[in-house]
């Protein structure tokens, strides 16, 4: 099987290198971390530019019509730059929705500017009971003459504080843990009665706490049909997923890399750290973790863009190698560093902070493992 990438990968992988090397370097990220809005809207607008938004979508939304390994590639070297621009919110879990659930007037409404860079979104599907089962949903909505009235709450979401659109899976019948009775709808950012509590989280990302008291939301703004949603959440939920493996296997990759040049340079005992075997060792084993990752990240992604019989198999794989041996390497590279290994002005902290959020979301390595195992 040829694993080379191919024209477009190439490309891709290039454009996001040169502007990571030239417009993105780590202080410029703790910059955009610490502002107001938590990235920077002149970045956001570039990626737009770039044509990064549009990666996945169809051509004829407008997108390049990218599959799960183009996906893999600009994640991988979005985690190089620690990137803080919200593409996973807005592009792969909101516009994953509207790409498969959206009628083309609501493409043109908000897919369309999504895709221009000029919409801010996100899909609000965690709820405090819930844990990793997008099933276990308690939020409703109730027909109310033309309109639904949404009723309940969400946590966690990303890029909830500075959203225009929010996509939320609510149930319109059935009970919390049924595929049937999910529907999916499309809520502007200030719709009355739709409260946000916006904080940092401590991979220097943003997300919000967002409640729901009586919000009404008019019957063209359900995605798709009426209690049917569950097909269309979960396979955003598994691109999401796939998507942020990808970049914990690109965390890896740099933790690594810049463990074993800083064992070259640093010294003790007259001698780089580097020629101690003991340490030697340990960073063989972190390559190797590596390696693992890569090759069923590949299997994976592969799966996926094929939509192969075993793609929940392999996604739960890479996500519990990334829960696992990715959070050894994280604890490895941290370690061999010493004591600056932690310090917030050393990216390998934040790289760290960042894998470690990531064991977390869509599923910890347990979780994974729990459903490989069923």
């Amino acid at each position: 099987m040829d694993f080379t990438h191919s024209e477009l990968q190439t490309m891709l992988a290039d454009s996001i290198g040169k502007f990571i090397d030239n417009e993105y370097d780590f202080d410029t990220r703790q910059t955009y971390a610490g502002s107001e809005r938590g990235f920077s809207d002149d970045v956001w607008a570039t990626f737009a530019e770039l044509g990064w938004t549009a990666l996945p979508f169809a051509e004829e939304d407008g997108g390049i019509g990218g599959d799960a390994v183009d996906l893999m590639v600009l994640m991988q070297n979005i985690a190089r730059g620690l990137v803080v621009e919200p593409y996973l919110a807005n592009v792969v879990l909101a516009g994953g929705v509207l790409g498969r659930a959206a009628n083309e007037a609501q493409k043109a409404q908000w897919l369309y500017p999504l895709i221009a860079g000029d919409l801010q979104a996100t899909l609000a599907f965690v709820e405090p009971q819930s844990r990793y089962d997008v099933t276990d949903i308690a939020t409703t909505a109730a027909r109310s003459g033309g309109d639904w009235i949404l009723n309940g709450s969400k946590g966690l979401v990303p890029n909830g504080g500075t959203a225009d659109l929010v996509v939320v899976p609510a149930r319109t019948s059935g009970q919390p843990g049924d595929t049937a009775g999910i529907t999916l709808f499309a809520v502007p950012g200030d719709t009355r009665g739709l409260q946000r509590t916006a904080y940092a989280t401590f991979d220097g990302l943003r997300a919000a706490e967002i409640a729901f008291d009586g919000v009404r939301v008019p019957a063209d703004h359900v995605l798709g049909e009426v209690d049917a949603g569950f097909a269309a959440l979960d396979a955003t939920i598994d691109d999401a997923t796939l998507a942020v493996c990808a970049e914990a296997v690109g965390l890896m990759q740099a933790l690594t890399n810049k463990t074993v040049e800083y064992a070259k340079q640093r010294e003790q005992f007259g001698v780089p750290i580097g020629t101690f075997q003991a340490l030697q060792h340990r960073m063989v084993d972190m390559l190797m973790s590596c390696e693992k990752a890569q090759s069923a990240l590949i299997w994976a992604v592969l799966a996926r863009a094929g939509s192969g019989d075993d793609v929940k198999r392999a996604i739960s794989t890479i996500k519990y190698l990334v829960g696992s041996v990715g959070q050894k390497v994280g604890e490895e590279a941290v370690q061999i560093h010493g004591g600056m290994g932690v310090t917030w002005e050393l990216d390998v902290a934040h790289q760290f902070k960042r894998l470690t959020a990531i064991n977390r979301q869509f599923g910890n390595a347990d979780w994974h493992l729990d459903r490989l195992a069923t």
